[in-house]
């Protein structure tokens, strides 16, 4: 039997999911205008989709559905909202027009419609068209934020939903979700739906990772569970005993989290110390302000374990620019284990789990609630920037989503925040572009710096500037916000000649064919060879037709002891009976009509990492990246047609493959000697740098080696940290 499009079986589950929508808008819906729209837009994507199917096989209206669940649920809008999540899809899939949709149910409505039809486009869209469509999307932003909170609802649901989907799609899709869904979803304060954008995407980009943390994360549970109760009971008790209202809990951190830091520090789940944090809600009393209640339960908390001097994290003070508020304050728990304990307040709790919508709620009441705005005002400039360039685009408003902050303070005591890692020119251009253009120094902390300098959270800074100084190419290498990146572009681009960037056009193009990265050790072989003194000569004689690229690929082999650039002598193996034909880097029998591959240089895998290809269209090309490296990401987002994941390491071992260590330990007499004794005659490597630098007692230091693959690396890591005085070495390139 069938109801207008949709089997008896079918209906029973649309009505079923619709009423549960029905009991979840209980809490926004207050008037019988606002019920009668959500009815209305039902009835009509249910309409307007029926007989569509998912590839799931379930009807296709559940989808919609599901994301206007989400927009009530976990981000909190209204009835509006939900309505233009029950049509997305309509105006894009079916016949109806914006203009039909705005008789209907009105302007704004529409309008969101419109905006979220628009979006559609980002997700099968080579690069040039996805940043376009990108821009009209963050256009939408600075007038309805809505727009792209109905977005990342209905990517959370397509990624929840993702496993009836081929391979390739499932590594697009969740390759674009951590690329700018993830971060779009951390800047809008949506904490959770991040978080779980970020686990999903992992869990189909690379599942056997994933699987292996999420099964050891089961098998520890109970003795975490333990450790939980434990640390808890006495917080417990003295905030208790204290007459403080609250809530205390204890949260696993992400498995997406978790797989980061063993990536980011090469060590295995079981050295992953801060597996969960301690999380204390509070309700704050109306006398007391909710800062000194914060820093109050601190007290509470540290008199009973002692805390992490450097892991205190003053988010109450300086809201993050997301809006997120909290106190962090590391401690030393029972057994000698660190664990992270999370002070807020409920509308402070409200703010970090439900972003945007819950900070709009109370930014009357709190006049420093005003980050979003801030930000906003960042979008704005990145989308009415100077660059037409699609990558370098996407990658500056990405600059503006996903960073981690420090404060800086200005000669006058006013703090600014700047992403972690900025420069005393990123804070030059924050003050002001005439500032940043200008800047010859800085007195930081009183103390004459570089405009190079990296600055550190609490940092004082007074800018230096000249009329005669202004920005040179070098400068891009040393800025890491959009605003800086954007305003030296832009005065390059007004005051230089145009040959200077068609060659570096040129010389980026060719560089990527082989997966290069253009960096300084680059051009250190560049510039000698065709004789010039800096960059801007090179990048000038190279626009203008003096010099070019033919034999570049030759200057690059040259005494590449470091591997700039490496063609492997035999790329492909055929398919064989139990083999799957998959390609092998490194071994077996050639084949002519192969791809070559190339080892990228950004992310420099060896034998033993587990690796991802990037087939490049313009050339013979497999680039080899680590799996997880940040250029992966970004290229199976942008291209994911191209990329390539049945690819292995053969037991070829003949070369060397250049990687890097940090070392820590306590200083002592004959710990370079006995360094140098273990790596090149217990463990036959060879060094090519050593630096070491000692302080109160302790030492650090970095070492380059060559190695084989990542089993002989395994061995020398093994090695080095027997050495009496290692506290903790490990791997970084």
């Amino acid at each position: 039997m069938e109801t207008a499009g949709y089997t008896e079986e079918q209906e029973l589950i649309i009505t079923d999911r619709y009423n549960d929508l029905i009991d979840s808008c209980k809490k926004i819906a207050k008037t019988d205008e606002e019920w009668e729209l959500i009815r209305k837009a039902f009835f009509l994507a249910k309409e307007a989709h029926k007989g569509v199917l998912r590839r799931s096989g379930e009807p296709y209206i559940l989808h919609p559905i599901a994301v206007a669940k989400i927009v009530v649920e976990e981000i909190g809008l209204g009835s509006k909202s939900v309505a233009a999540a029950l049509l997305h899809d309509v105006v894009e899939d079916t016949d109806y027009t914006v203009e039909e949709i705005e008789a209907i149910f009105g302007e704004k409505v529409a309008y969101m419609v419109d905006g979220l039809t628009k979006m559609a486009g980002v997700v099968n869209t080579d690069t040039s068209k996805q940043a376009a469509y990108f821009r009209k999307v963050l256009l939408t932003l600075s007038d309805d934020v809505r727009v792209i909170l109905i977005k990342i609802a209905d990517r959370l649901h397509n990624m929840r939903t993702m496993a009836s989907m081929p391979r390739n799609k499932q590594i697009k899709i969740s390759s674009e979700t951590l690329y700018l869904f993830a971060p779009l979803a951390y800047r809008l304060g949506l904490y959770s739906i991040k978080t779980e954008l970020e686990d999903l995407s992992l869990k189909y980009r690379y599942p056997e990772q994933y699987n292996e943390i999420a099964q050891k994360l089961n098998e520890t549970e109970a003795a975490r569970t333990a450790f939980i109760d434990r640390f808890i009971a006495p917080i417990r008790k003295q905030l208790t005993d204290s007459g403080i209202d609250f809530t205390i809990s204890g949260r696993v951190k992400s498995i997406f989290s978790i797989w980061s830091k063993m990536q980011r520090k090469n060590i295995p789940f079981e050295d992953v110390y801060d597996l969960f944090a301690i999380r204390i809600v509070f309700k704050p009393t109306e006398l007391i302000p909710e800062k000194s209640q914060c820093w109050h339960i601190y007290s509470l908390i540290t008199d009973i374990f002692p805390p992490k001097p450097d892991r205190i994290r003053d988010w109450v003070n300086f809201p993050k620019a997301n809006g997120y508020e909290a106190l962090h304050v590391t401690v030393m728990g029972p057994d000698g284990v660190w664990a992270e304990v999370q002070i807020r307040s409920e509308r402070m709790d409200e703010i970090a789990e439900r972003g945007f919508a819950a900070h709009w709620k109370y930014k009357q009441e709190h006049s420093s609630d005003d980050e979003f705005d801030n930000w906003l005002q960042e979008v704005r400039n990145a989308l009415h920037g100077p660059t037409d360039d699609a990558i370098e685009f996407l990658d500056n408003v990405r600059l503006t989503l996903y960073t981690n902050e420090i404060v800086v303070f200005t000669p006058k005591g006013e703090p600014r925040k700047m992403p972690q890692n900025a420069t005393v020119l990123d804070f030059a251009y924050n003050i002001h572009t005439n500032v940043g253009n200008k800047a010859i120094g800085a007195k930081v902390n009183h103390k004459i710096e570089s405009i190079y300098q990296t600055l550190k959270n609490g940092d004082q800074v007074e800018i230096i500037t000249s009329d005669n100084a202004h920005p040179s190419l070098e400068w891009l290498d040393h800025v890491t916000t959009a605003k800086a990146k954007q305003s030296i572009t832009t005065f390059l681009k007004r005051s230089r000649e145009n040959n200077v960037e068609h060659g570096m056009e040129l010389f980026e193009r060719k560089m990527s064919e082989f997966g290069i990265t253009p960096r300084a050790r680059v051009f250190r072989k560049i510039l000698p060879a065709y004789e010039c003194r800096n960059k801007d000569e090179f990048y000038s004689k190279l626009g203008s037709g003096i010099i070019n690229l033919d034999d570049v690929e030759k200057v690059l082999r040259q005494n590449s002891m470091s591997k700039v650039l490496k063609f492997w002598d035999i790329q492909l193996t055929k398919p064989s009976k139990t083999g799957g034909g998959d390609m092998v880097v490194g071994g077996g029998e050639p084949d002519a009509n192969a791809p070559k591959f190339v080892i990228a240089d950004g992310c420099n895998p060896i034998p033993g990492d587990e690796i991802v290809g990037y087939r490049n269209p313009e050339s013979n090309t497999i680039v080899v990246h680590k799996a997880g490296c940040e250029d992966i990401t970004r290229l199976a987002a942008q291209h994911g047609e191209n990329i390539v994941t049945n690819i292995k390491w053969s037991s070829y071992k003949a070369e060397s493959y250049l990687a890097e260590l940090e070392v820590r330990g306590i200083d002592r007499i004959g710990i370079l000697v006995d360094l140098s004794q273990v790596i090149t005659v217990e463990q036959g490597i060879n060094i090519r740098n050593l630096s070491i630098q000692s302080h109160d007692g302790i030492f650090e230091g970095k070492i380059s080696v060559y190695v084989s693959d990542t089993a002989s690396l395994n061995a020398l890591l093994d090695s080095v940290s027997h050495i009496k005085g290692i506290e903790k070495v490990n791997r970084t390139l």
